[in-house]
């Protein structure tokens, strides 16, 4: 059975996938009038160190970060600073909070053969765990934004930075979600969720506690990967390079969306852009006969990764394939989460009326399906 979906009722773009994020026309606009000193040309030479350095100034100025704080950045994605943390962050013993499928995978770095095994809080999935303070326990972590599940968390100290770090995996949620930078030490993502950018290159925003840690622990004689040096990474952020050779559409694309999130009026108008977007879901969620949030308590849902429960009366691989026939990708769950599960991305760049649209066309497709599977 096909189904079209009216054309009148489809939104203008049908990405709402959770990573990487849609690339808004002007960001693409943007690279295509690149000054072409830059692509193509060494990363130490002063157009690309140049480069760098406005989106270390524009990470600083978005993210209100306090005196002393730095942007650092490397290749690899946040799965390289997984490991990173584990080599250069990490003394002794961490905490980590497992709520999904990400705190779980850094739970299981940190346990690393050259450290004490971690402290792991786990929540089932749909839930939230808060961190507790252990004596021991010299690195506190989680994710901002559990991309998988949909559910969000705070973002504030377990104990003072002298004591212990506080590391926040920042990758679905930077650019999209409030966060006071005074509560956290290392705030790293990848940029290709509301940074609106391709993936590859992780970026993260350290206070003078963090880059002392990783100095000491760089100077101390522990072995650690060239590739995987948060020392080496420190030193040649400050020339305003990367280590080795980074993706330079990749720093581009990141530029542009940061002009346009600055000149929209910063971290405060993103919240609430990605926040009212959100909320349009949950709100048809919780008002339709066919839908229900994954997450149980509203102050736990992600302003930026909606998951929702369907109906059992169709399956939702159905549904996504109706959906995708008609231009609209990438909302399925991910794997092992929930039963019967949509996750739709709603970072800063997808316009709250295209999320509108959205609900408008899986209402029209669900009594379709119902009718076809009776």
């Amino acid at each position: 059975m096909t189904i079209t979906i009216p054309r009148h009722l489809l939104p203008a773009d049908g990405r709402f996938g959770s990573g990487p994020s849609r690339l808004r026309p002007s960001q693409l606009h943007y690279l295509r009038q690149a000054d072409p000193g830059i692509l193509g040309t060494s990363h130490r030479q002063a157009p690309v160190r140049s480069l760098v350095a406005r989106i270390q100034e524009q990470l600083l100025t978005l993210f209100r970060a306090p005196a002393g704080y730095e942007v650092v950045l490397g290749n690899g994605g946040a799965t390289a600073f997984w490991d990173i943390i584990t080599y250069g962050l990490i003394e002794h013993r961490a905490q980590c909070l497992d709520f999904g499928v990400f705190g779980g995978r850094l739970a299981r770095a940190a346990a690393a053969p050259w450290l004490t095994a971690p402290d792991v809080r786990t929540a089932r999935h749909g839930e939230l765990i808060a961190p507790e303070r252990v004596s021991g326990i010299d690195l506190y972590a989680w994710p901002e934004n559990e991309t998988s599940t949909g559910v969000a968390a705070p973002v504030h100290r377990v104990a003072p930075s002298i004591d212990a770090l506080t590391v926040i995996d920042a990758t679905s949620s930077a650019g999209g979600m409030e966060f006071d930078a005074e509560q956290v030490d290392v705030y790293y993502f990848a940029p290709q969720k509301s940074l609106g950018s391709d993936g590859g290159l992780w970026l993260a925003l350290l206070s003078p506690a963090a880059i002392e840690r990783a100095e000491r622990i760089a100077a101390s004689g522990r072995y650690i990967p060239e590739f995987l040096s948060l020392g080496a990474a420190i030193t040649n952020s400050r020339k305003h390079q990367t280590t080795n050779t980074p993706a330079l559409a990749t720093l581009l694309l990141l530029e542009a969306q940061l002009e346009w999130l600055l000149g929209q009026g910063g971290l405060s108008w993103a919240a609430e852009r990605t926040r009212r977007s959100s909320q349009l879901i949950y709100d048809w969620a919780e008002a339709s006969p066919i839908a229900a949030p994954f997450v149980a308590r509203p102050a736990h849902r992600s302003p930026v990764t909606a998951t929702i429960e369907i109906s059992p009366r169709v399956s939702v691989r159905d549904l996504s394939r109706t959906l995708r026939a008609n231009g609209i990708v990438d909302i399925d769950a991910y794997s092992g989460i929930g039963t019967n599960q949509l996750r739709v991305a709603t970072y800063v760049s997808v316009e709250p009326d295209e999320v509108a649209r959205l609900l408008t066309c899986i209402d029209e497709v669900f009594p379709r399906l119902v009718e076809y599977a009776c």
